[in-house]
Protein backbone atom coordinates (compact mmCIF):
# COMPACT_ATOMS: atom_id res chain seq x y z
CA UNK A 1 0.00 0.00 0.00
CA UNK A 2 1.25 3.86 -0.68
CA UNK A 3 -0.14 5.68 1.50
CA UNK A 4 1.06 8.77 3.49
CA UNK A 5 0.30 11.41 5.96
CA UNK A 6 2.19 14.42 6.96
CA UNK A 7 1.80 16.83 9.03
CA UNK A 8 3.54 20.43 8.53
CA UNK A 9 3.61 24.39 7.63
CA UNK A 10 3.25 25.32 3.79
CA UNK A 11 6.97 26.40 3.26
CA UNK A 12 6.62 27.95 -0.89
CA UNK A 13 3.18 28.81 -1.65
CA UNK A 14 1.08 26.30 -4.40
CA UNK A 15 1.56 27.57 -7.76
CA UNK A 16 -1.69 26.44 -10.49
CA UNK A 17 -1.51 25.52 -13.32
CA UNK A 18 -4.02 23.81 -16.00
CA UNK A 19 -3.23 21.31 -18.37
CA UNK A 20 -3.50 21.31 -22.09
CA UNK A 21 -6.94 19.34 -21.05
CA UNK A 22 -8.18 22.19 -18.66
CA UNK A 23 -7.30 20.00 -15.31
CA UNK A 24 -5.87 22.14 -12.74
CA UNK A 25 -2.73 21.03 -10.61
CA UNK A 26 -0.93 22.75 -7.98
CA UNK A 27 2.37 22.28 -6.55
CA UNK A 28 3.71 23.65 -2.83
CA UNK A 29 6.14 22.41 -0.69
CA UNK A 30 5.64 21.72 3.00
CA UNK A 31 8.02 21.75 5.65
CA UNK A 32 7.97 18.50 8.34
CA UNK A 33 10.16 18.91 11.13
CA UNK A 34 11.42 15.29 12.26
CA UNK A 35 13.53 14.15 15.52
CA UNK A 36 16.80 12.74 15.18
CA UNK A 37 19.47 11.59 17.82
CA UNK A 38 18.54 12.04 21.19
CA UNK A 39 16.82 14.93 22.79
CA UNK A 40 15.36 17.35 21.28
CA UNK A 41 17.11 16.97 18.09
CA UNK A 42 15.20 18.09 14.89
CA UNK A 43 15.96 18.71 11.48
CA UNK A 44 13.19 20.05 9.00
CA UNK A 45 12.72 18.44 5.37
CA UNK A 46 11.10 20.07 2.47
CA UNK A 47 8.95 18.10 0.89
CA UNK A 48 7.12 19.06 -2.65
CA UNK A 49 3.26 18.19 -2.61
CA UNK A 50 1.40 18.14 -6.05
CA UNK A 51 -2.30 18.50 -6.25
CA UNK A 52 -4.97 17.83 -8.42
CA UNK A 53 -8.34 19.28 -10.04
CA UNK A 54 -10.64 20.64 -7.20
CA UNK A 55 -8.21 20.32 -4.70
CA UNK A 56 -5.32 22.08 -6.50
CA UNK A 57 -7.85 25.18 -6.36
CA UNK A 58 -8.52 24.96 -2.97
CA UNK A 59 -4.83 24.72 -2.10
CA UNK A 60 -4.03 27.86 -4.21
CA UNK A 61 -6.74 29.87 -2.74
CA UNK A 62 -6.93 29.20 1.19
CA UNK A 63 -3.03 28.24 1.50
CA UNK A 64 -0.18 30.83 2.94
CA UNK A 65 2.81 30.39 3.82
CA UNK A 66 3.29 29.36 7.97
CA UNK A 67 -0.04 27.57 7.91
CA UNK A 68 -0.43 24.19 9.62
CA UNK A 69 -2.10 21.10 7.66
CA UNK A 70 -1.70 17.89 7.53
CA UNK A 71 -1.85 16.26 3.82
CA UNK A 72 -2.93 12.25 3.13
CA UNK A 73 -1.65 11.15 -0.59
CA UNK A 74 0.81 8.78 -1.89
CA UNK A 75 4.65 8.97 -2.91
CA UNK A 76 5.53 8.94 -6.53
CA UNK A 77 8.64 8.89 -8.35
CA UNK A 78 9.00 10.93 -11.15
CA UNK A 79 11.99 11.08 -13.49
CA UNK A 80 13.41 13.64 -15.85
CA UNK A 81 16.24 14.64 -17.89
CA UNK A 82 18.41 17.75 -16.98
CA UNK A 83 19.35 20.21 -19.42
CA UNK A 84 22.83 18.64 -20.08
CA UNK A 85 21.18 15.36 -20.64
CA UNK A 86 21.46 13.61 -17.36
CA UNK A 87 18.71 11.67 -15.80
CA UNK A 88 17.09 12.32 -12.41
CA UNK A 89 14.34 10.93 -10.36
CA UNK A 90 12.40 13.10 -8.02
CA UNK A 91 9.94 12.06 -5.49
CA UNK A 92 6.88 14.51 -4.98
CA UNK A 93 3.40 13.29 -2.59
CA UNK A 94 0.27 13.51 -4.77
CA UNK A 95 -2.04 14.74 -2.49
CA UNK A 96 -5.56 13.24 -2.06
CA UNK A 97 -7.09 15.40 1.10
CA UNK A 98 -5.75 18.02 3.02
CA UNK A 99 -6.76 19.34 6.07
CA UNK A 100 -5.89 23.23 7.51
CA UNK A 101 -5.08 22.61 11.37
CA UNK A 102 -4.42 26.25 11.78
CA UNK A 103 -7.33 28.16 13.73
CA UNK A 104 -8.86 30.79 11.61
CA UNK A 105 -8.84 33.51 14.00
CA UNK A 106 -4.85 32.72 14.85
CA UNK A 107 -5.77 30.88 17.97
CA UNK A 108 -7.78 33.15 19.96
CA UNK A 109 -10.79 31.88 21.43
CA UNK A 110 -14.25 33.94 20.76
CA UNK A 111 -14.82 33.20 16.69
CA UNK A 112 -14.93 35.98 14.52
CA UNK A 113 -15.19 36.04 10.30
CA UNK A 114 -14.75 33.13 9.06
CA UNK A 115 -14.54 30.75 12.45
CA UNK A 116 -16.69 28.10 11.25
CA UNK A 117 -13.96 26.75 8.44
CA UNK A 118 -12.21 25.03 11.54
CA UNK A 119 -14.51 22.67 12.09
CA UNK A 120 -15.07 21.37 8.37
CA UNK A 121 -14.15 17.40 7.20
CA UNK A 122 -10.51 17.42 5.68
CA UNK A 123 -10.98 18.62 2.00
CA UNK A 124 -10.70 16.27 -0.89
CA UNK A 125 -10.43 15.56 -4.58
CA UNK A 126 -13.62 14.78 -6.51
CA UNK A 127 -15.18 11.51 -5.95
CA UNK A 128 -14.69 8.44 -8.64
CA UNK A 129 -10.45 9.53 -7.86
CA UNK A 130 -10.39 5.87 -6.89
CA UNK A 131 -9.13 7.06 -3.28
CA UNK A 132 -11.28 5.39 -0.91
CA UNK A 133 -9.63 6.53 2.30
CA UNK A 134 -7.37 5.22 5.13
CA UNK A 135 -8.26 1.44 6.24
CA UNK A 136 -9.78 0.97 9.68
CA UNK A 137 -7.19 -1.48 10.87
CA UNK A 138 -7.95 -0.71 14.81
CA UNK A 139 -4.35 1.07 15.26
CA UNK A 140 -4.36 2.66 18.61
CA UNK A 141 -2.01 5.73 19.58
CA UNK A 142 -0.79 3.14 21.89
CA UNK A 143 1.22 1.08 18.69
CA UNK A 144 2.59 4.22 17.60
CA UNK A 145 6.23 3.88 18.31
CA UNK A 146 6.86 7.80 18.40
Amino acid sequence: MNHITLIGRVARLPELRYTASGKAVASFVLAVDRKFGTGNNKETDFIPIVAWQRLAEICNEFLTKGKLIAIEGRLQAREYETQDGQKRKAFEVVASEMQMLDRPDGGRSGGGQGSGSFDREPVGVASGSGYEGFPDEGVGMDDIPF
